[in-house]
């Protein structure tokens, strides 16, 4: 099987130590999302990132389409 793709690219990865961190960062020092050197690199990373999102849905709905077509 193959593995699921996510699209997390503009979003920080929790854990239950950085969210009891948060509890002491009261000016919001801590937030770290996916830095990109420009805006242009930034979009270009996003948009990639959600087409091979649409190519993973569009090859599961293939598999699942030909499971479900009878043998001839």
């Amino acid at each position: 099987m193959v593995e699921k793709l996510k699209s997390d690219f503009l979003v920080a990865a929790p854990s239950f130590a950085s969210g009891a961190g948060r509890l002491l960062d009261w000016y919001g020092l801590y937030d770290l999302y996916n830095v990109s050197r420009s805006g242009h690199e930034a979009d270009t990373k996003a948009m990639f990132s959600d087409w091979r999102i649409v190519g993973q849905d569009v090859c599961d709905a293939m598999v699942e389409f030909d499971g479900t077509q009878p043998v001839k």
